[in-house]
């Protein structure tokens, strides 16, 4: 079977270029769908017999490789689980995670947060492979970069694109010679497999702005101007649909600033309706315990997701017998869900029940030094990520049937 069968003609020629020279770091970067990490996943087989053959020459036997994901989760899925559906690989694990595969012992760490230190600390690997590597803690890396001391150790990385200013780009990517550090990029339309209706509705349903430019041009971009930039005015509306199954709230605590819970509701399809907010200064405690009551009783016992940052006010709610979470509180992948419902068309606002949505959302701007949002302007559009970004992230349970709230 030829090449091209199995790669787009960018990855063939990295993979050629990656067989035909030696390099210390690899990276590859750019847009979704582009195919680096099937890419770099062939690399990691191909880069295993070399470390065993390297390892060979030093006389070592079991030679040790660094295998880096940002969680379990993204290991299993963008990694593992993929080479055993391409392959037929059945991985043995051993009880600290780790697996043995063309006679190279694969050490795993996650490498989303300082955790990822223990599993690695004082080895000495003979390469290693760090998916999603601007996920990753800078400390993480840089451990497992210094644990590559054996002999023709190389590293492989991939990534979409982050803001300007992040450590990967401005340490590594930026200060590539194409000799030690080759950096690789990719768009979405390198890869010649998707079809042009995938690809054009990828692009379709982007949102505007840093997050076209990163994830279909694979650049790094700072935003610009205004978060939401896709919401327009005639999503403000009079009334909710009948058609909601599903309402959900979200909380900001606040005091100095605003604090805020909203209610959102959710119709089938996954539109997404703002039915109320409520947005106060110098509230205690006992003020939202009664907003969140006031909320239970006309709507059923709703789930809301909490900010962790109080703790102390998550377990107020709880003992008064409000379901209440620990938000997933994701900056970016959070604004993007959100920003994704406004660009899609399925993201409405009941307008007479909002007053502080109204000029947050037009005044929420990035920060185009660190790449996330100014941290002004922000406290109902917190609350209302926390909600549809929690409530998204939730294992999907089967629906036994259909329930309306009234409206």
């Amino acid at each position: 079977m030829g090449l091209n069968r199995l790669y787009h003609d960018k990855q063939i020629s990295i993979l050629k270029r990656a067989l035909r020279n030696d390099w210390y770091m690899m990276i590859n970067t750019g847009a979704v769908r582009a195919g680096k990490t099937q890419l770099d996943n062939d690399l990691f087989l191909m880069e295993l017999r070399r470390a065993k053959k390297n390892a060979a020459l030093d006389g070592v036997k079991n030679p040790m490789y660094i295998l880096g994901a940002t969680s379990a989760g993204t290991l299993q899925t963008n990694i593992l689980k993929e080479l055993t559906d391409k392959y037929g690989f059945d991985f043995k694990f051993d009880k600290h995670g780790n697996f043995t595969l063309f006679g190279v012992y694969v050490v795993t760490t996650f490498t989303g947060s300082i955790a990822g230190l223990r599993s690695i600390r004082g080895m000495t690997a003979y390469g290693a492979y760090i998916n999603e590597a601007t996920l990753a803690n800078k400390e993480v890396f840089d451990e497992i970069r210094k644990r590559c001391s054996g002999r023709g150790a190389r590293i492989i990385c991939d990534t979409n694109p982050d803001h300007p200013n992040h450590w990967l780009k401005v340490d590594y990517i930026d200060k590539a010679d194409g000799k030690s550090i080759i950096v690789n990029h990719f768009t979405v339309f390198d890869n010649t497999f998707l079809n042009q209706r995938y690809i054009d509705n990828l692009i379709a349903t982007t949102p505007s702005g840093m997050f076209t430019e990163r994830g279909i041009y694979g650049r790094w971009v700072s935003g610009e101007g205004a978060v939401y930039r896709d919401f327009k005015e005639d999503m403000f509306i009079d009334h909710p649909p009948d058609q909601i199954t599903k309402v959900f709230a979200g909380v900001d605590w606040g005091y100095e600033h605003y604090g805020s819970i909203v209610v959102c509701g959710q119709s089938a399809d996954g539109t997404t309706y703002l039915l109320e907010e409520h947005a106060e200064q110098y509230k205690e405690i006992d003020y939202w315990v009664d907003v969140a009551k006031d909320i239970k009783s006309r709507y059923g016992n709703i789930k809301f997701y909490a900010d962790s940052a109080r703790p102390e006010h998550v377990a107020r709610f709880v003992r008064e017998n409000i379901k209440c979470f620990n938000a997933n509180k994701s900056v970016l992948s959070g604004i993007e869900e959100v920003a994704k419902l406004m660009k899609n068309g399925r993201f409405f606002v009941v307008e007479s029940k909002v007053k502080k949505f109204k000029d947050e959302v037009y005044q929420y701007v990035w920060n185009e030094k660190t790449g996330e949002p100014v941290k002004t302007n922000d406290d109902v559009l917190d609350a209302l990520r926390y909600a549809i970004y929690s409530q998204l992230s939730e294992p999907k349970a089967k629906v036994k049937r259909k329930s309306t709230y009234g409206l």
